[in-house]
């Protein structure tokens, strides 16, 4: 896991693409909020606003 975050940086730094760096955060929190609320209560209330 450490070498493929070490990969994206120095491709993100070699090709200048460090836009992609808020995308990648911002999908992470997604995909781990779906993932915690997927059993819980609050579950309707996220699938709701996607």
């Amino acid at each position: 896991m450490l070498s493929l975050l070490k990969e994206l940086v120095a491709y993100m730094n070699a090709r200048r693409k460090w836009w992609l760096l808020p995308v990648i955060t911002i999908l992470l929190i997604v995909g781990g909020l779906l993932v915690l609320a997927q059993g819980s209560a609050v579950a309707p209330f996220i699938y709701t606003v996607f």
